[in-house]
Protein backbone atom coordinates (compact mmCIF):
# COMPACT_ATOMS: atom_id res chain seq x y z
CA UNK A 1 0.00 0.00 0.00
CA UNK A 2 2.74 2.42 0.99
CA UNK A 3 4.78 1.70 -2.16
CA UNK A 4 1.65 2.16 -4.32
CA UNK A 5 0.94 5.54 -2.74
CA UNK A 6 4.57 6.55 -3.21
CA UNK A 7 4.47 5.62 -6.90
CA UNK A 8 1.21 7.54 -7.34
CA UNK A 9 2.66 10.61 -5.63
CA UNK A 10 5.73 10.42 -7.83
CA UNK A 11 3.60 10.15 -10.98
CA UNK A 12 1.55 13.20 -9.99
CA UNK A 13 4.68 15.17 -9.14
CA UNK A 14 6.36 14.23 -12.41
CA UNK A 15 3.27 15.17 -14.43
CA UNK A 16 3.21 18.55 -12.72
CA UNK A 17 6.93 18.92 -13.34
CA UNK A 18 6.52 18.15 -17.06
CA UNK A 19 3.95 20.94 -17.35
CA UNK A 20 6.40 23.43 -15.82
CA UNK A 21 9.70 22.16 -17.25
CA UNK A 22 11.01 25.48 -18.47
CA UNK A 23 10.42 27.00 -15.04
CA UNK A 24 12.53 24.34 -13.31
CA UNK A 25 16.18 24.16 -12.38
CA UNK A 26 18.84 21.83 -13.75
CA UNK A 27 21.54 20.50 -11.43
CA UNK A 28 24.78 22.40 -10.90
CA UNK A 29 26.48 19.31 -9.51
CA UNK A 30 25.98 15.56 -9.27
CA UNK A 31 27.12 12.86 -6.89
CA UNK A 32 27.97 10.17 -9.43
CA UNK A 33 29.30 7.34 -7.25
CA UNK A 34 30.70 5.07 -6.32
CA UNK A 35 27.96 2.70 -5.21
CA UNK A 36 28.12 1.65 -1.51
CA UNK A 37 30.66 4.40 -0.75
CA UNK A 38 28.59 6.78 1.36
CA UNK A 39 26.77 8.63 -1.42
CA UNK A 40 23.46 8.62 0.47
CA UNK A 41 25.06 9.96 3.64
CA UNK A 42 26.73 12.82 1.76
CA UNK A 43 23.52 13.49 -0.16
CA UNK A 44 21.53 13.82 3.08
CA UNK A 45 24.11 16.14 4.64
CA UNK A 46 24.26 18.41 1.58
CA UNK A 47 20.49 18.47 1.09
CA UNK A 48 20.16 20.25 4.45
CA UNK A 49 22.25 23.20 3.23
CA UNK A 50 19.96 26.24 2.72
CA UNK A 51 21.35 26.91 -0.77
CA UNK A 52 21.28 23.32 -2.06
CA UNK A 53 18.04 21.87 -3.41
CA UNK A 54 17.40 18.24 -4.21
CA UNK A 55 15.04 16.42 -6.61
CA UNK A 56 11.42 16.62 -5.63
CA UNK A 57 10.87 13.00 -4.57
CA UNK A 58 13.99 10.85 -4.76
CA UNK A 59 17.71 11.32 -4.48
CA UNK A 60 18.67 9.62 -7.75
CA UNK A 61 16.89 10.40 -11.01
CA UNK A 62 19.06 7.93 -13.01
CA UNK A 63 18.53 9.82 -16.24
CA UNK A 64 22.02 9.48 -17.70
CA UNK A 65 22.26 5.73 -17.13
CA UNK A 66 18.91 3.92 -17.39
CA UNK A 67 16.40 6.60 -18.50
CA UNK A 68 18.20 8.30 -21.37
CA UNK A 69 15.50 7.19 -23.80
CA UNK A 70 13.52 10.15 -22.44
CA UNK A 71 14.27 13.75 -23.33
CA UNK A 72 15.91 16.36 -21.12
CA UNK A 73 12.56 17.91 -20.18
CA UNK A 74 11.67 14.66 -18.35
CA UNK A 75 14.88 15.02 -16.34
CA UNK A 76 14.35 18.71 -15.61
CA UNK A 77 10.82 17.98 -14.38
CA UNK A 78 12.31 16.24 -11.33
CA UNK A 79 13.87 19.43 -9.92
CA UNK A 80 12.49 22.40 -7.97
CA UNK A 81 11.17 25.54 -9.60
CA UNK A 82 13.62 28.30 -10.51
CA UNK A 83 11.46 30.62 -8.40
CA UNK A 84 12.35 28.52 -5.35
CA UNK A 85 16.05 28.94 -6.10
CA UNK A 86 15.66 32.67 -6.66
CA UNK A 87 13.86 33.07 -3.34
CA UNK A 88 16.69 31.30 -1.52
CA UNK A 89 19.29 33.40 -3.37
CA UNK A 90 17.63 36.62 -2.21
CA UNK A 91 17.52 35.33 1.35
CA UNK A 92 21.13 34.13 1.58
CA UNK A 93 22.96 36.22 -1.02
CA UNK A 94 24.42 33.31 -3.00
CA UNK A 95 23.33 31.26 -6.00
CA UNK A 96 21.16 28.26 -5.23
CA UNK A 97 22.38 24.93 -6.60
CA UNK A 98 20.32 21.86 -7.48
CA UNK A 99 21.78 18.36 -7.42
CA UNK A 100 21.02 14.66 -7.41
CA UNK A 101 22.86 11.46 -6.54
CA UNK A 102 22.87 8.46 -8.91
CA UNK A 103 25.86 6.20 -8.15
CA UNK A 104 25.54 4.16 -11.36
CA UNK A 105 26.61 7.25 -13.37
CA UNK A 106 30.27 6.66 -12.51
CA UNK A 107 30.27 3.08 -13.76
CA UNK A 108 27.95 3.26 -16.77
CA UNK A 109 30.13 3.50 -19.92
CA UNK A 110 27.93 6.16 -21.60
CA UNK A 111 26.80 8.28 -18.65
CA UNK A 112 29.83 10.59 -18.52
CA UNK A 113 29.51 11.57 -22.18
CA UNK A 114 25.78 12.17 -21.77
CA UNK A 115 26.35 14.33 -18.69
CA UNK A 116 29.02 16.36 -20.49
CA UNK A 117 26.68 16.92 -23.45
CA UNK A 118 23.51 17.82 -21.53
CA UNK A 119 24.97 19.59 -18.50
CA UNK A 120 28.01 21.57 -19.70
CA UNK A 121 29.83 23.04 -16.73
CA UNK A 122 28.28 20.67 -14.18
CA UNK A 123 30.54 19.58 -11.31
CA UNK A 124 30.87 15.95 -10.28
CA UNK A 125 31.56 14.44 -6.86
CA UNK A 126 32.88 10.90 -6.43
CA UNK A 127 33.31 8.99 -3.17
CA UNK A 128 35.61 5.97 -2.96
CA UNK A 129 36.15 3.42 -0.20
CA UNK A 130 38.14 0.24 0.32
CA UNK A 131 37.11 -1.68 -2.84
CA UNK A 132 37.32 -5.01 -0.99
CA UNK A 133 34.76 -3.84 1.55
CA UNK A 134 32.74 -2.13 -1.18
CA UNK A 135 32.45 -5.39 -3.12
CA UNK A 136 31.22 -7.32 -0.09
CA UNK A 137 28.80 -4.53 0.83
CA UNK A 138 27.45 -4.43 -2.72
CA UNK A 139 26.84 -8.18 -2.73
CA UNK A 140 24.92 -7.98 0.56
CA UNK A 141 22.98 -4.99 -0.79
CA UNK A 142 21.99 -6.71 -4.04
CA UNK A 143 20.98 -9.84 -2.16
CA UNK A 144 18.75 -7.82 0.16
CA UNK A 145 17.10 -6.08 -2.79
CA UNK A 146 16.51 -9.32 -4.65
CA UNK A 147 18.80 -8.44 -7.58
CA UNK A 148 21.31 -11.14 -6.66
CA UNK A 149 20.37 -14.81 -6.38
CA UNK A 150 23.80 -16.24 -5.50
CA UNK A 151 24.12 -16.15 -1.68
CA UNK A 152 27.85 -16.96 -1.67
CA UNK A 153 29.99 -13.85 -2.11
CA UNK A 154 32.94 -15.95 -3.29
CA UNK A 155 30.80 -17.74 -5.85
CA UNK A 156 29.36 -14.42 -7.07
CA UNK A 157 32.91 -13.16 -7.60
CA UNK A 158 33.73 -16.27 -9.62
CA UNK A 159 30.64 -15.66 -11.77
CA UNK A 160 31.30 -11.97 -12.42
CA UNK A 161 33.40 -12.20 -15.58
CA UNK A 162 30.90 -14.48 -17.29
CA UNK A 163 27.96 -12.37 -16.20
CA UNK A 164 29.53 -9.15 -17.50
CA UNK A 165 30.99 -10.61 -20.72
CA UNK A 166 29.96 -8.47 -23.68
CA UNK A 167 27.72 -6.18 -21.63
CA UNK A 168 29.77 -3.01 -22.14
CA UNK A 169 29.77 -3.60 -25.90
CA UNK A 170 25.99 -4.08 -25.85
CA UNK A 171 25.49 -0.89 -23.86
CA UNK A 172 27.59 1.06 -26.35
CA UNK A 173 25.98 -0.48 -29.42
CA UNK A 174 22.40 -0.06 -28.16
CA UNK A 175 22.21 3.18 -26.14
CA UNK A 176 18.86 2.27 -24.56
CA UNK A 177 19.88 -1.28 -23.60
CA UNK A 178 19.57 -1.99 -19.87
CA UNK A 179 22.01 -4.52 -18.44
CA UNK A 180 20.93 -6.15 -15.19
CA UNK A 181 24.33 -7.82 -14.74
CA UNK A 182 26.34 -4.66 -15.41
CA UNK A 183 24.26 -2.67 -12.95
CA UNK A 184 23.87 -5.24 -10.17
CA UNK A 185 26.67 -7.83 -10.39
CA UNK A 186 29.86 -5.81 -10.99
CA UNK A 187 31.37 -6.35 -7.56
CA UNK A 188 35.01 -6.20 -8.66
CA UNK A 189 34.70 -4.02 -11.77
CA UNK A 190 33.07 -1.15 -9.88
CA UNK A 191 36.00 -1.06 -7.46
CA UNK A 192 38.51 -0.15 -10.17
CA UNK A 193 37.88 3.51 -9.44
CA UNK A 194 40.83 5.00 -11.32
CA UNK A 195 39.61 3.44 -14.56
CA UNK A 196 36.27 5.21 -14.20
CA UNK A 197 37.80 8.49 -13.02
CA UNK A 198 40.05 8.63 -16.07
CA UNK A 199 36.99 8.36 -18.30
CA UNK A 200 35.33 11.22 -16.42
CA UNK A 201 38.44 13.38 -16.62
CA UNK A 202 38.63 13.03 -20.40
CA UNK A 203 35.04 14.22 -20.77
CA UNK A 204 34.58 16.89 -18.10
CA UNK A 205 38.10 17.88 -17.03
CA UNK A 206 39.94 17.47 -13.74
CA UNK A 207 38.87 20.87 -12.36
CA UNK A 208 35.20 19.84 -12.34
CA UNK A 209 35.86 16.60 -10.44
CA UNK A 210 36.11 16.18 -6.68
CA UNK A 211 37.15 12.76 -5.38
CA UNK A 212 36.58 12.05 -1.69
CA UNK A 213 37.76 9.23 0.54
CA UNK A 214 34.62 7.97 2.28
CA UNK A 215 36.72 6.51 5.09
CA UNK A 216 37.81 10.01 5.98
CA UNK A 217 34.30 11.37 5.47
CA UNK A 218 32.84 8.98 8.04
CA UNK A 219 35.74 9.52 10.45
CA UNK A 220 36.06 13.32 10.07
CA UNK A 221 32.94 14.54 8.26
CA UNK A 222 33.22 18.28 8.90
CA UNK A 223 36.47 19.02 6.99
CA UNK A 224 35.29 16.85 4.10
CA UNK A 225 31.96 18.68 4.06
CA UNK A 226 33.77 22.03 4.06
CA UNK A 227 35.91 20.85 1.16
CA UNK A 228 32.75 20.05 -0.80
CA UNK A 229 31.33 23.51 -0.12
CA UNK A 230 34.60 25.10 -1.26
CA UNK A 231 34.48 23.03 -4.46
CA UNK A 232 30.92 24.21 -5.08
CA UNK A 233 31.64 27.83 -4.17
CA UNK A 234 29.10 27.84 -1.35
CA UNK A 235 29.36 29.37 2.14
CA UNK A 236 28.94 27.36 5.33
CA UNK A 237 25.45 28.17 6.63
CA UNK A 238 24.49 26.51 9.88
CA UNK A 239 25.76 23.28 11.35
CA UNK A 240 25.39 20.18 9.18
CA UNK A 241 24.05 16.90 10.52
CA UNK A 242 26.06 13.80 9.66
CA UNK A 243 24.45 10.37 9.76
CA UNK A 244 25.23 6.97 8.31
CA UNK A 245 22.59 5.80 5.85
CA UNK A 246 22.02 2.52 3.98
CA UNK A 247 24.54 0.47 5.96
CA UNK A 248 24.05 -3.16 4.97
CA UNK A 249 24.70 -5.86 7.61
CA UNK A 250 26.79 -8.83 6.49
CA UNK A 251 25.45 -12.35 6.84
CA UNK A 252 28.95 -13.83 7.25
CA UNK A 253 32.61 -12.89 7.52
CA UNK A 254 34.66 -12.67 4.36
CA UNK A 255 37.08 -15.64 4.09
CA UNK A 256 40.71 -14.57 4.42
CA UNK A 257 41.53 -16.17 1.07
CA UNK A 258 38.91 -14.03 -0.67
CA UNK A 259 40.15 -10.88 1.05
CA UNK A 260 43.73 -11.59 -0.04
CA UNK A 261 42.62 -12.33 -3.60
CA UNK A 262 40.70 -9.04 -3.85
CA UNK A 263 43.42 -7.01 -2.15
CA UNK A 264 45.96 -8.28 -4.67
CA UNK A 265 43.67 -7.43 -7.56
CA UNK A 266 42.90 -3.92 -6.36
CA UNK A 267 46.44 -3.02 -5.26
CA UNK A 268 47.58 -1.45 -8.57
CA UNK A 269 44.26 0.35 -9.00
CA UNK A 270 44.41 1.75 -5.48
CA UNK A 271 47.91 3.09 -6.15
CA UNK A 272 46.49 5.23 -8.96
CA UNK A 273 44.06 6.89 -6.56
CA UNK A 274 46.80 8.86 -4.82
CA UNK A 275 46.83 11.42 -7.65
CA UNK A 276 43.10 11.93 -7.16
CA UNK A 277 43.03 12.03 -3.37
CA UNK A 278 46.33 13.82 -2.85
CA UNK A 279 47.34 11.17 -0.34
CA UNK A 280 47.24 7.43 0.23
CA UNK A 281 43.72 5.97 0.43
CA UNK A 282 42.61 5.65 4.04
CA UNK A 283 42.37 1.85 3.78
CA UNK A 284 46.14 1.67 3.10
CA UNK A 285 47.25 3.82 6.01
Amino acid sequence: MRSTLKRSAHAVSLTTGMLTTRARMLPSFLIVGAQRCGTTSLYRALSRHPLIVKPVLRKGVHYFDVSYDRDLSWYQAHFPLKATGQRLERRHGHRTQAFESSPYYLFHPLAAARISWNLPGVKLIVLVRDPVERAASAHAHELARGFEVEPSFERALDMEDARLAGEIARLRESPHYLSHAHRHHAYVARGRYAEQLNRLELLVGRDRLLVLDSGRFFREPEPVYDRVLEFLGLPRLGDPVFEVHNAQPRTSEMPLSVRRRLSAHFGPWDALLKQWLGTEPSWHR
